[in-house]
């Protein structure tokens, strides 16, 4: 009789296993889904990726120092200049 009642609960577990299996399936197929609607959603409202503004910020910033060395360079020339000037 234990056999009997082995072999259920072998069937059992094993339903179980592709219970969950199917579950998990249908979870990734479910985020999936989701996240293909909501970038399409971002999309269409024309908003910026973090990756794509954390570039565009590090390329400002760059240009801002740039622009600061450039500056200091040109004050620079210029009181050269005003002092060949005196």
């Amino acid at each position: 009789m234990t056999t009997g009642t082995n072999r259920i609960m072998d069937e059992f577990a094993k339903l179980m296993t592709d219970a969950a299996g199917a579950a998990q399936g249908i979870r990734k197929e479910a985020e999936t889904a989701f996240h293909a609607q909501a970038e399409r959603w971002l999309n269409s409202l024309d908003v910026v990726r973090r990756e794509e503004f954390d570039i565009v910020r590090e390329m400002a910033v760059k240009a801002l120092d740039e622009n600061e060395a450039l500056r200091a360079k040109v004050e620079a020339l210029e009181a050269q200049l005003a002092a060949k000037g005196k």
